[in-house]
Order: C-alpha cells, then sequence, then structure tokens
C-alpha cells in the first residue's frame, strides 16, 4: 500500500505552535504515515539566485527550524513518522547534526527520516559562510560521517573536508543501522551519490515520464555499485497549488481543482513509489491553520 506524508504548517503564515500541534495530531488521527518539514533560512530582499525564474514564494519570509519543528510534533505524536525535506547539507556540521538527528531519533521512539538536498540559494550560503563550489564531494564526506558515527563505537572518520578523532559517541539511533536517508538530486553526479550512499531518492515536482526514467537510472547506478536496485526507495514529493475553479489542460502537474489533483495522484500511484508526499504550504487557497486542517482532511480521502 502507498504510504502517504503531509508537510506541517512551519513556514508561512499558516505556522504557528498551536497549528504544528493541531496538524500533527489529526495527521496521526488520519493514518497518514508521515509528517514533514522543510529548510529555509531566509528571504533575500535582493536574491542573487533566480527562484525558477520568478520571485521568492512570501511564505519564505516566516520559518520555523526544520528539526525543533519535528521535535515539537514529536512530542504530541506516538505513530506517524518525521521527515526533512530537505535539510541541505552545506549549512550544517555533520557531527553536530548527527548529535541532533540522533536526540530526535531517539526521543520521538525511532521515527526519523532525513531528507538531505545541497541547496540553491546563493544568498542562504552566503550567510552561513558556505562555498557553492564543491558541494558535491562535501556532501559525499558529509553523509560518511554520519553514517560512522550512527552505526560505529569508536568512531572515526578522516577525509578531505572533515576529521572526526577516534571517539565513543552516544547515544546511537533508535533505527538500525541508521534512520533512512534520502537524496533530492538531479544531476547525474549526485544521483550517483543517492544510488551509492542513500537509501532512496526524493524529488520534488518531477513528471510521471521524468520520475519513471531517472529512478530506473538510479537503480541501475545502485547495481553498479554493489547494492540491490529494488532497496532503493522512492519518496515522491509534490506542493500542490489548489484552485477553486478547473485549471486548462496546460496547467502545471498538481495544480487545479482537488479532482483536477485527483487525478495526479492516481499517475504517481500507478508508477509505485514508495512514499507520496503532498504539501499544501504553497497554495494560495492554504495560507491560515484552518485551511491547513480542511486540507488534511479533504486530501487524505484522494489517496
Amino acid at each position: 500500500m502507498l504510504r502517504v506524508g503531509f508537510f506541517l504548517p512551519q513556514i508561512g503564515p499558516a505556522a504557528s505552535p498551536g497549528a504544528i500541534v493541531k496538524v500533527a495530531k489529526r495527521a496521526e488521527e488520519l493514518k497518514y504515515d508521515s509528517l514533514w518539514a522543510t529548510e529555509r533560512l531566509l528571504y533575500a530582499v535582493e536574491p542573487q539566485t533566480s527562484y525558477y525564474g520568478g520571485p521568492l514564494p512570501e511564505v519564505y519570509k516566516r520559518v520555523f527550524d526544520p528539526l525543533e519543528t519535528l521535535t515539537f510534533a514529536a512530542a504530541h505524536t506516538s505513530r506517524v513518522a518525521l521527515g526533512t525535506s530537505v535539510l541541505d547539507i552545506p549549512f550544517y556540521n555533520p557531527v553536530l547534526l548527527a548529535r541532533r538527528l540522533t536526540t530526535l531519533d531517539v526521543l520521538s521512539g525511532g521515527r526519523l527520516r532525513v531528507g538531505f538536498g545541497l541547496g540553491w540559494s546563493k544568498d542562504e550560503h552566503d550567510a552561513v559562510g558556505a562555498s557553492m563550489k564543491g558541494r558535491g564531494k562535501r556532501a559525499t564526506e558529509f553523509i560518511k560521517v554520519l553514517k560512522a558515527i550512527w552505526t560505529t563505537d569508536p568512531c572515526e572518520f578522516h577525509g578531505k573536508f572533515f576529521h572526526l578523532p577516534k571517539s565513543i559517541i552516544q547515544p546511537k539511533p533508535v533505527q538500525k543501522p541508521h534512520p533512512p536517508i534520502y537524496m533530492a538530486s538531479f544531476a547525474p553526479q549526485a544521483m550517483k551519490r543517492t544510488a551509492e550512499l542513500a537509501d532512496g531518492w526524493m524529488p520534488v515536482g518531477v513528471p510521471i515520464d521524468g520520475l519513471r526514467s531517472m529512478m530506473s537510472q538510479i537503480r541501475s547506478m545502485a547495481q553498479s555499485a554493489g547494492r540491490k536496485p529494488a532497496d532503493m526507495k522512492l519518496m515522491a514529493r509534490y506542493n500542490l497549488s489548489i484552485t477553486p475553479k478547473p485549471l486548462g489542460s496546460d496547467r502545471s502537474f498538481f495544480s487545479g481543482t482537488l479532482d483536477q489533483i485527483k487525478d495526479d495522484i492516481k499517475a504517481v500511484k500507478d508508477l509505485g513509489p514508495d512514499e507520496l508526499l503532498l504539501d499544501v504550504t504553497f497554495s494560495p487557497d492554504c495560507q491560515t491553520e484552518a485551511s491547513f486542517l480542511s486540507y488534511l482532511e479533504r486530501i487524505r480521502k484522494l489517496v
């Protein structure tokens, strides 16, 4: 059966402690499989990097930290999985992040899932003192450091970018060998990194043909790396743009009325992903706590 995830009201006008708790609790009652939080550091007034050729979404002006949001949600739920989609690797130190992620996995009773990306905003990289050059190679070492900390004791790592002296680092995550790791990757080398190091691929907004083709490539790369292709999970994420009236035949994937989006959901389900992640944060029709709760209920009936 297809697993279904929903994004918490963590960014934008709807974001508040009360909304996070209400959505988390109701999602668990409705038997959603997972809850997700995303990364955004700032809203650049004069951005250096284009956002898909347009302005930055207004919702990026108000953002709660993803890990604190998930920890807060964990304290008010007992079953639903809790994931990041995605944390941007260049913004973090792997040793410090390993401790934070481990703590969340332990406090939640083993419910953490970790999605990673490399980020796209030069303004955000500048703000944290991270270079956009060489991000891929640093990301490869970053994941290896996390795995070393999570799976060995004492743990040790010495690479070009990161050095961890032989150390005992406890506790370890509840999940063995470690919480699932997913990568949002599109460039060939990034897809190769996903195939070699991650537990699955977490694309955002990719149409059906692209999903099928790129996932096939990743599984082929996994096989070449000596891994089982079938073990690579597909976590398909879509940002919904819900409208009161139907859009024309040239509408974007996962935009339009709920009936139109239902057709898109069916198309993705037919492809057979392991999980479908749905985010209403960017929909103009979903900018309040009440609208989040409403769509939480209505979307559950579609999947």
